[in-house]
């Protein structure tokens, strides 16, 4: 057995490939199957470009002071006797 992948072998594959699916349905496998590689090859290189490329640098957010205190004293009721 020299190997799995003869060319006779590769050609009864795609004979009944053929014969299951048809001329029509097979052509748009492989579009759909070019279509899906050539999208994984971009979101690859996309990935590889935002990995690549130094991150921005931004000025941090400005300091919001806090809110001032009351000055008035706060004092409790007065309990009637």
């Amino acid at each position: 057995m020299e190997g799995l992948f003869q060319p006779m072998h590769l050609l009864v594959i795609l004979v009944i490939v053929l014969l299951i699916f048809g001329p029509k349905k097979l052509g748009e496998l492989g579009k759909g199957l070019g279509e899906g590689i050539k999208n994984f090859k971009s979101s690859m290189n996309d990935g590889n470009a935002t990995k690549t490329t130094p991150p921005a640098t931004t000025a941090p957010p400005p300091v919001v002071p806090a809110p001032p205190t009351p000055t008035t004293p706060i004092t409790a009721p007065e309990e009637k006797k």
